[in-house]
């Protein structure tokens, strides 16, 4: 495949660039060791039109194609994957849903607001004791005498969480019907008996908020319901199926931000009377992770051009995202070993990079997941 970028393409790179060493890359430090979460940087990046890259103009977007968006993630992650995890929460699992399952009515109440950056959005699916397996679903939406829902339940490690606007959330609507049970709806912040409860302590992603979100006889109006009762699974799934290639550009980031950094280093540090990027131990590793990433990159890329086409991609999405954040892992291990006992301290970004590595491989489905769906379809 050609991945000679266009111009529309190069253009959100740049945005994303520049923003991320104008604005993120001062204060990620600071931001990552309080574990803060800057709502005024978020809204400030929104505002640049990164949520809107595939969307239509009708609705605020720029009506380009998916691979923009996935580059201004990939890029926003290398200076700050917290803010780069919650622009793919909001587009990938809030804006999209909306826009590829909800009524035309839907798309235009929340949608503008969404994509222009005025609102924040999140995706609400796992529970305690639901995971992996969607299917052991607690949550529960009940019909009232007027047909609207009464949601009950809990949902944890919510991205985005608190501070959203709006949120994409799953429920049982039928118990006996399994994963055919479950329902998706719309839901907003500030609506009677939604609520927010434990904040999380991260080892990564530090800039990036999560959240439990807590509902008590939460009013959901018929209106809310996103793509048919009991389709709800079917939303989730292949919504999940796009934020895996979201999850996959940050891990791209995440890796290209400790190659960087550990290529940098190496040519500076001097040990035994050169730099340590002379000693073939050190500079066969460096090859090693650039080969590494330029592999995951044409799978992430791949995936993000099936999505934009219209062809399937799940498997795509699925090798991608096991792939890049298998090596966003390694790579940052590695840059780690090279900056030595300077790795390990919080002096240096490759500490942070590695923390940050980890959850790539867990969230948008474990990486055993992904062989799952991928071995499920060769077996097919």
């Amino acid at each position: 495949m050609n991945f000679n970028l266009t111009d529309v393409q190069q253009e959100f790179v740049k945005l994303a660039k520049d923003f991320g060493e104008k604005k993120l890359a001062p204060t990620i430090t600071e931001r990552d060791h309080q574990g803060i979460f800057d709502r005024a940087l978020v809204d400030e990046m929104l505002s640049l039109g990164l949520a809107g890259a595939y969307f239509e103009e009708k609705y605020g977007g720029a009506e380009c194609d998916v691979l923009s968006y996935i580059l201004a993630v990939e890029e926003l992650a290398k200076y700050d994957a917290g803010m780069s995890i919650t622009l793919s929460a909001h587009v990938s699992l809030c804006i999209n849903p909306i826009w590829q399952f909800g009524t035309e009515e839907q798309k235009e109440k929340y949608l503008p607001g969404l994509i222009e950056g005025t609102k924040l959005g999140a995706f609400g699916l796992t529970e305690p004791n639901a995971g992996t397996d969607a299917s052991g679903q607690q949550t529960v939406a009940t019909k009232d005498e007027n047909g609207d829902y009464i949601l009950n339940g809990s949902k944890v490690f919510i991205t985005n969480a608190g501070e959203a606007d709006v949120y994409i959330v799953f429920a049982m609507t039928d118990k006996s019907q399994g994963t055919k049970g479950i329902s998706a709806f719309i839901i907003e912040k500030g609506w009677e008996g939604f609520t927010f409860g434990k904040k999380e302590d991260k080892l990564g992603i530090h800039t990036s908020q999560t959240m439990e979100l807590v509902f008590q006889n939460v009013k959901v109006p018929k209106e809310n319901l996103l793509g048919g009762e009991g389709k709800g699974f079917k939303v989730a799934m292949m919504t999940l199926d796009g934020g895996r290639i979201g999850v996959a550009a940050q891990a791209l980031g995440i890796a290209e931000a400790a190659l960087n950094d550990a290529v940098e280093y190496s040519k500076q540090r001097v040990q035994f009377g050169k730099p340590l990027c002379k000693f073939q131990s050190v500079s066969f590793k460096l090859a090693d992770m650039k080969m590494k990433i330029e592999a995951a990159r044409n799978l992430v890329y791949k995936a993000a051009f099936l999505k934009h086409e219209g062809q399937p991609f799940t498997v795509d999405a699925a090798i991608a995202k096991r792939f890049a954040s298998d090596v966003a892992m390694e790579v940052s291990v590695e840059a780690v070993q090279i900056f030595g006992g300077y790795g390990y301290s919080e002096e240096y970004p490759v500490a942070r990079h590695m923390r940050d590595a980890k959850i790539t491989q867990i969230y948008e489905g474990t990486n055993e997941v992904q062989l799952m769906v991928t071995s499920g379809a060769l077996l097919r």
